[in-house]
């Protein structure tokens, strides 16, 4: 397995960081910031690079390109495997196909012979990450390993891309299957979010709309705890993420967070589905322990002769983080170390397996790591 990455940069164009190694690579990932992408030319440019490579990637909220996170730019990762065999599937959302549905089209497009992961690049605000994921698994069944993310749009929550050897598209969900018996996948995802307040039941949702907090109004819920902030919706609440779980297992939770807002209906709209009664209590971050959970995500994804690390961090901890946002990365790589390459994006959301439990599903305000060796 050998891996070789490119960072273009609006003042300097594309840079290969690290030795040009001319490798002839079956898989290019690539994250791209948002307006880099709409005319074309930096996908032209992948393509001239790697001509028999297929190219996968996103829009973003950032770029991680090694130790290093970016606004503004794309990095490209392209993978050669000696032993692995990569399949692909696509997707695209459309009025009365639910992500459910586009899940489980996904999933049987990807042969289940062999097959021991898939990695998803979806659009981040026209999908229920929750349900795309359920339908993957009801098709795949849920000893497949599912990884991946949302694509995002820095912290405007308007329009997001996911391409598959195509210039990325609006409404796009693609799915990446590795193939074989010499391919070694780790995988970790650990917040590091502190809750605060008290826990309130969700008395009133549909699928990842959630309308009322014990009888109350959701989104007048959290302009309370926003104050001023409340007029940045959404982008503001994503400060302030929701964890829930069912009642009387916490071991279960998982964290969510607001990708828009419904004013007429109160209603707040989240990434993944918000179950009725389930528990839910507002989170808010520390510098420390925000880092200190990617660092422990590293060490659950670490595997012996890793060459590849891609992470998927979400854009509420790259807010909250500023100028510490790099902090986070650079616990990562002190974990895997420096053999092992590593690009990512911050996203809308974060697919990974549960920390506690043997299934995936869609997380949010985590570091998810998926790790990769041949051998």
């Amino acid at each position: 397995m050998k891996v070789e990455q490119r960072l273009w940069q609006p003042r300097r164009g594309w840079d290969v960081i690290g030795p040009d190694k001319k490798i002839a690579p079956s898989l290019v990932l690539y994250f791209a910031a948002p307006g880099t992408l709409e005319d074309g030319a930096r996908f032209a440019e992948l393509r001239a690079a790697y001509p028999k490579a297929a190219l996968i990637g996103c829009t973003t909220g950032g770029e991680i390109a090694e130790i290093d996170v970016h606004d503004g730019s794309v990095i490209a990762t392209a993978i050669q495997f000696k032993h692995t065999e990569v399949k692909f599937a696509a997707d695209d959302t459309a009025p009365g196909k639910s992500s459910f549905e586009i899940g489980t089209r996904l999933g049987s497009a990807l042969p289940n012979k062999g097959l021991r992961n898939v990695f998803v690049l979806s659009d981040g605000t026209r999908v229920n990450g929750t349900e795309l994921v359920a339908g993957i698994q009801h098709v795949l069944g849920r000893e497949i390993c599912l990884t991946g993310g949302l694509a995002g749009d820095g912290a405007d929550f308007g329009t997001t891309r996911v391409g598959l050897n195509a210039n990325p598209e609006a409404g796009r969900v693609v799915a990446v299957g590795f193939y074989g018996d010499k391919i070694r996948i780790g995988y970790g995802s650990v917040g590091g979010w502190d809750a605060v307040g008290a826990e309130r039941v969700v008395t009133r949702s549909s699928g990842n709309m959630l309308f009322d907090l014990d009888g109350q109004p959701a989104l007048d819920l959290y302009k309370q705890y926003l104050g001023e902030e409340a007029a940045k919706l959404p982008a503001s609440a994503l400060l302030f993420p929701l964890r829930i779980h069912p009642k009387g297992q916490p071991d279960s939770s998982l964290v969510r967070t607001v990708v828009g807002v419904d004013e007429e209906k109160k209603a707040m709209i989240f990434a993944g589905s918000i179950p009725e009664g389930h528990i839910a209590q507002v989170m808010l971050g520390n510098f420390d322990h925000l880092i200190a959970g990617a660092g422990r995500a590293a060490k659950k994804a670490a595997i012996p002769d890793a060459k590849l690390a891609i992470l998927v961090s979400c854009i509420g901890r790259k807010l909250l983080l500023g100028q510490r946002i790099a902090d986070e990365v650079e616990a990562v790589a002190e974990v895997l170390g420096e053999h092992c390459r590593t690009t990512g994006f911050y996203s809308y959301g974060e697919i990974a397996p549960m920390e506690s439990l043997p299934f995936c599903d869609l997380h949010n305000q985590t570091m998810t790591i998926t790790t990769f060796a041949e051998g």
